[in-house]
């Protein structure tokens, strides 16, 4: 039966599962072996076979003929505990999984997949982390990160506090990558932190050759050895494996849906590039807190309540008012260019105002800046109360707002919160130079 539709829905239609022996032939070549289970973003156009020989293979099941031969029990790993002594010499890093492609490994003596958040699982995955500090490492939950939410926010930074309170001399927080620079912003304002806190992730999973998870999850561990006490991202800097950058929690984007560079620092250049485990500052208009420079603090009360609007061609008034209407305590719009929206709209942008709900304007651009004094209907969108925020990305602004409204319930003070820079969000004098990519050496 030729394959048709997705691998997991065709398998099933077949009574295949992982574990069991089946033959796959395409065109004049037959190939046998253990259906192997796969990490959640693997390819669903291939599944891979466990062959007698002990190696692995990926097969394309389009035009191919698959055949159930024998019924298998999904293989379980059961692996001795690592006698691992703690190095009084090394560091001390802690790794946090919230769950995502890095926090999966497959073993491929068994074929299964598992999460990878135990430190014997961090260690078997990637023992030189053994050579660069003492490692320890647990799961605080595991979720794909499109299920990420403000109260994980608060889950994952009272999870940093409680390493950090127990002497961690670092914290990495491994996270999917579709939603890791909110949470990295989360962090960001939630956090006062005496020492390096990283949120890295994987675009590959580690069952692929081209997996950029070991370069990442390297380069993070340099990153918690190293005195800037910041809240940032750890993702690769090109498409080649030799080098990281480190993004500030608060200026950071994905910008590609596959690329393993697909986090970019906008309106500035990354804090810094991790290459053969040593880190180089590159933003050298920035200077961060330094190791030890203040106490740990959480202020981590959040307000959930807030809507994210993106200003388009056609959109109608009763979108702001559903939100004013449901008890909405603040609204994120990303206008278009200088952070404009249709002057239908002003009427209600005028009643939250009158109603003491923020509504803060960012451009849906990403790089440059809002301003609201160029044209007339800038003028008259700032004249309705709403707050401009200069260069702060529309993710980062919506994040913010959710914090601010969790610290104050003052519109005036809510509106003092989001036009100070309080972590690196924003900046009068943000260059265009940094436009796509120009970070220089």
């Amino acid at each position: 039966m030729s394959y048709r539709g997705k691998a997991k829905e065709f398998l099933k239609s077949q009574n295949i599962s992982i574990g069991d022996i089946i033959s796959i032939k395409k065109e004049d070549t037959e190939y046998r072996g253990m259906l192997l289970d796969r990490a959640e973003d693997a390819d669903e156009l291939h599944i891979v076979l466990k062959m007698d020989s002990g190696y692995n293979v990926g097969i394309a099941l389009a035009g191919s003929e698959v055949k159930l031969l024998e019924k298998g029990d999904k293989p379980e790993i059961n692996l001795p505990p690592l006698d691992i002594q703690r190095d009084p010499e090394k560091m001390d890093v802690s790794i946090i999984s919230t769950g995502g492609t890095v926090a999966s490994i497959i073993d491929y003596k068994t074929g299964a997949v598992h999460p990878a958040f135990t430190a014997d699982d961090l260690l078997r995955a990637t023992p030189e982390l053994l050579d660069e500090a003492n490692i320890s490492g647990k799961a605080i939950m595991n979720i794909l990160s499109e299920n990420m939410k403000p109260e994980f926010w608060v889950q994952s930074a009272r999870a940093v506090a409680d390493e950090i309170t127990e002497e961690a001399d670092g914290v990495i927080v491994a996270h999917g990558t579709d939603t890791m620079h909110y949470t990295a912003s989360a962090l960001s304002f939630i956090l006062e932190t005496p020492v390096p806190i990283i949120i890295t992730g994987a675009q590959r999973s580690s069952d692929r050759p081209s997996s950029d998870a070991y370069i990442n999850l390297m380069s993070s561990v340099a990153m918690a050895k190293s005195d800037i006490a910041e809240v940032t991202v750890c993702m690769h800097a090109t498409e080649n494996d030799n080098q990281a950058y480190i993004h500030r929690g608060t200026r950071v984007r994905k910008m590609h849906t596959s690329r393993r560079d697909t986090f970019n620092s906008i309106n500035s250049p990354p804090l810094a590039r991790v290459k053969d485990g040593r880190v180089k500052i590159i933003d050298k208009t920035f200077t961060p807190h330094k190791r030890g420079e203040c106490q740990l603090e959480v202020n981590d009360s959040l307000d959930e309540k807030v809507g994210f609007i993106k200003s388009y061609p056609g959109i109608a008034a009763e979108l702001l008012d559903y939100h004013i209407d449901k008890g909405y305590r603040g609204i994120l719009m990303e206008g278009t260019g200088l952070g404009h929206c249709p002057d239908h709209l002003i009427p209600s942008l005028e009643r939250a105002a009158d109603e003491e709900i923020p509504v803060v304007m960012t451009s849906q651009c990403l790089y440059g800046r809002t301003n609201l004094n160029v044209y007339s209907t800038g003028r008259k969108i700032l004249s309705s109360g709403v707050i401009s925020v200069d260069d702060m990305l529309p993710e980062t602004a919506y994040v913010k707002l959710v914090w601010a409204l969790g610290q104050t319930n003052q519109l005036e003070e809510v509106k003092t919160i989001m036009q100070t820079n309080l972590k690196g969000e924003m900046d009068e004098k943000s260059s265009s130079k940094y436009f796509l990519r120009d970070y220089g050496e």
